[in-house]
Parts: structure tokens; sequence; C-alpha cells
């Protein structure tokens, strides 16, 4: 839309990312070489997610002594049975759903034939759609970009990658730089002239603001699911009571035509999803209600999408994964046998002691009674949850029971399965609601307002500095420490997806 930006220089450096949102990342650079200018892409080593944007580039460039990252995909989790043995720890499970694999961790050593079916199906479904998109781009079949991949690409020469079509030339930097130069009709001696991402935030939109007065609404829905705010969380966290505020407020809101709600979150509370679900319900009776999905909507995530008017995904969204489990830690051989603790007991009746401990910890294991009416709470909960979604989606329950079971779909196999209506990003989710609404000119709204700086310091205090100096020095054990903070500090019941879920 801007006449004096010529072009892209895509120069990537250390990101992270999920799929989905590397795909609208992509789709958005297809978009662009539509309107002729150029993009060019460059850098020292690409790592595999960066080389998928930098595919789409006119012309991909390598330093002489740079590399291209092409392996494929791989999951690898971390298994902690025989630690939390070691320690004294038993983590007693209620789950409903074959493959509802969260749990797996903490009482498991290895995959169970359910889960790694299902890993093994949505690895192959992304890989195939990374494979088709830089196979379009490049002009490589994806054959060739499998052998490609079976190779290692990262430890190859540099002139390997031109000779095998991944990149276009070889330069050091001040070569691109000139190259540039000479695209924008710079002169060698001119600076370049360049904006930043940050800068473009700032850069003043050439589409006039609608006059109309109606509005459409991005909610934005990030993080796990909680029933309220951990003191020592400081990452996102979608609130219960206060989304269910946010969305009454939009509900009341004449203004507002139409709500799109991006969720990008693995799930978490059961109970704080099904009360988001309510709010979403009374919504939709208002005005229509557009869910975009982002690199994950699934178990509560996927809880709190099913109600939509239309549901948008990407083909590499992670969704679905209709479940629900209760995981709750029982410490009674660490807390007598390794720190000498003794306990003893008086009670009024048979379950008074029930879910007695320190903290999340309890004092020991529950008894047969007790098990089987936990498991009947999480039945009932994973009853509830399906009637959601059939209800939601226009399903019989019997259908959705077929394809729940706590098992993760990418967006490109939900799509098939009804679990969604369409692919495409937030954009085409934006759209849908105008079109649903029937407002030809509107403006974009967005919510929850952004905090300020110094209103995020203060209520963070001091704990994101010290996460971030504990992120610093642990490295890749900060992982597995927050996994287990988040143990201690989940809610008893969850509808959520595995807690660890790092596909590289």
């Amino acid at each position: 839309e801007h006449e004096d930006i010529k072009g892209i220089y895509f120069c990537p450096n250390v990101f992270e990312a999920g799929h989905a949102s590397l795909e609208e990342i992509h789709d958005a650079l297809v978009d662009f070489k539509e309107s002729g200018k150029f993009i060019v892409a460059y850098a020292d080593t690409y790592s595999q997610e960066m080389y998928y944007l930098a595919a789409v580039a006119d012309k991909v460039i390598v330093n002489p002594q740079g590399s291209i990252d092409w392996h494929g995909l791989a999951f690898m989790p971390v298994f902690m049975k025989d630690l939390l043995e070691k320690a004294g720890v038993e983590v007693q499970v209620f789950k409903v759903g074959t493959y509802k694999s969260a749990v797996e961790p903490f009482i498991a050593t290895e995959m169970s034939p359910e889960n790694r079916e299902q890993v093994n199906a949505y690895l192959h479904s992304t890989w195939g759609n990374i494979l088709q998109d830089v196979s379009a781009a490049r002009g490589i079949s994806t054959d060739s970009l499998n052998l490609l991949a079976d190779r290692f690409m990262a430890f190859n020469r540099a002139r390997d990658y031109v000779d095998y079509g991944l990149a276009d030339t070889l330069m050091y930097k001040d070569e691109v730089i000139a190259y540039l130069k000479q695209l924008t009709d710079r002169e060698e001696d001119d600076d370049l002239r360049t904006l930043s991402i940050e800068d473009m935030v700032n850069v003043k939109r050439s589409v006039p603001r609608d006059k109309s007065g109606n509005l459409i609404a991005v909610y934005y829905a990030e993080g796990e699911i909680a029933e309220n705010v951990s003191p020592t969380n400081t990452e996102a966290v979608i609130v219960g009571d206060k989304m269910t505020r946010d969305l009454r407020r939009l509900r009341e809101q004449d203004e507002v035509k139409a709500v799109v709600i991006r969720v990008n979150s693995p799930g978490g509370s059961a109970y704080a999803s099904e009360q988001i679900w309510r709010e979403v319900v009374r919504l939709k009776e208002k005005k229509p209600v557009v869910v975009s999905m982002g690199d994950y909507a699934a178990s509560g995530g996927y809880y709190i999408s099913c109600a939509a008017s239309e549901i948008y995904a990407d083909r590499t969204t992670l969704t679905g994964s209709i479940g629900i489990f209760g995981m709750i830690p029982s410490a009674g051989k660490l807390l007598e046998d390794k720190l000498g603790l003794d306990f003893d007991l008086v009670k009024t009746n048979d379950k008074a002691d029930m879910g007695v401990g320190m903290g999340m910890l309890l004092t020991r294991p529950f008894n047969e009674s007790e098990k089987a009416l936990l498991q009947n709470y999480v039945n009932d909960g994973y009853s509830l949850f399906v009637k959601r979604c059939a209800d939601g989606r226009g399903m019989k329950v019997e259908d959705i029971e077929q394809i729940a079971e706590g098992r993760v779909w990418t967006g490109e196999m939900a799509k098939e399965l009804g679990l969604i209506d369409e692919w495409g990003g937030i954009d085409d989710a934006i759209a849908a609601a105008a079109r649903l609404a029937e407002v030809e000119n509107y403006s974009l709204t967005y919510k929850p307002e952004q905090e300020s700086f110094l209103q995020s310091l203060l209520n963070q205090g001091g704990r994101s500095y010290v996460h971030a100096q504990m992120k610093q020095y642990a490295g890749e054990a900060w992982r597995y420490i927050r996994l287990v903070e988040h143990l201690k500090q989940a809610s008893p019941v969850q509808a959520r997806m595995p807690f660890e879920l790092r596909v590289r």
C-alpha cells in the first residue's frame, strides 16, 4: 500500500514461532509479491523455520560460509516417572481419552502406541504442508526436498545449496547491501534507507479510518486457560473471570457488530473453559463470533472455540484434543521416608481426609473408593465437553466421540473432520465476521487493551526478571523446571494438550 516502500529485505535472526504463525507470515509474503515489489532474503545461517519463509523470496542469498538447515521435523518428549519415584512422589491420574497424552511424562517412560500414532500423523501433516509451500516457491519437487532433508543440509557446503536449488547465489553482507542499492536506484555511496518491523508499526496507514461507526472487535485469547492468575506466572495466560467479563462487555456494545476471537492456547482449567464457552454462546446470540486459531487451539482452547459462528485455522494449527484429565501428586514417601515427617489423623467422616496434604502434595494416595469418585467426576466433565463440541458444530455426540478421545489434529485434518470450517488466517476470519454481520464498512478495535510498560512492571514486580535470569542460566533445563512448577499450580482437572510440545 505504501508507494515509498520498494521491497522487503528479509534478514532472519533467532525467531521462535509455531508453524501456524509461520504459515500466516508465509502467506502474507506471497501476497506481498503480487504487488510486483521485490523480496530479497539473506542470512549467514537459515534455521529450517526461517528458510521456510525465505524460500518465498525472489532471490535467496547465502553467505559463502553460511548454511541452510533443512532436516524435517522431530518430536522428543521427556519422561519424569522414574525421577519422581526416586524423589518419593507418585502422580495419580484420572483421565478420559485414549490419546490424552499430557499425563504421560509423569506416569510413563515412553510414548503410548496411541500417542505415537497421533504424533506421527500430525508431524507428517505439518511437514507435508511445509514441503508443498517450499516446493511451490523454489520449483523443487517434494520428493527432492525430502531427499535433501535426509542429507541434513546444515552440514553441506554453501555452494551445494545453489546447486540443489535451495538458494540462488552466494554473497557477503556488503555485496547484498550493494545489490539492494541497485534494486532501489541508490548510488553506491548513498545510505540504504530501511524500516524495521518496529518502524512499520508507526507508519500511518494509507486507508482512512471508516466513519460508519461500525466496529469489529478482535479479541486475543493467548496462553494457558486459568481460573485466576498465579503469583509466580509471568507468561501469557487466559484468565477465565477476565475473559468472560470482557466478552460480556463486547456483547453489550451496540457499535460492535461482530467479534473475532484469536485463540492461541493449549487449554488449561476445564472449569474456566466452561465459563468462557458460556459467554461465547451468549455473545453469539447477539452478534456473529468468528474464531481464528493460531498455533494451538486445542483441548480447552478448542472448548472455548467450538460454539463460534465459524472457525478458521491454518493448515498446521494444532487443535482438537477433546479430552479431560485430573493429575494430583502424592508425596507420602517423600515427606515421611526422605524428609522424616510423621502424620497422624482424627476425622469425623469417611472421606474427611481425602485430598489433605501440604499444599498440592498429598500425604497419602487415594484409596479405591476415592479414585472411583474422582474418575466419575472427570468422566462427567468429558461428557459435557463432548456435548459442547457437538452442539457448537451441529454434529451428533457419537460423531464427536469418534474424533475426540484427546486426539490432537492439524488444521488440515480438522477441516475434513468438521472441527473447523475453513483454512485461513486472521484476515480471513475478519472478512468472515464482516460478511456474517452484513457490514461493508467498519473499523477494527483490538481487545484486551495492551498494558503500559509501567503497569506491566508494577503487576509483575521482580518475577519476570527472576524468571528471565533463571531461564538464561538453566538453559534447556528451564523447560522442566517450569513444567514441575506448572504441575504444582494447575487446576486439578485440566482440558489441556501436552505440557511440552516442541516440534523441531
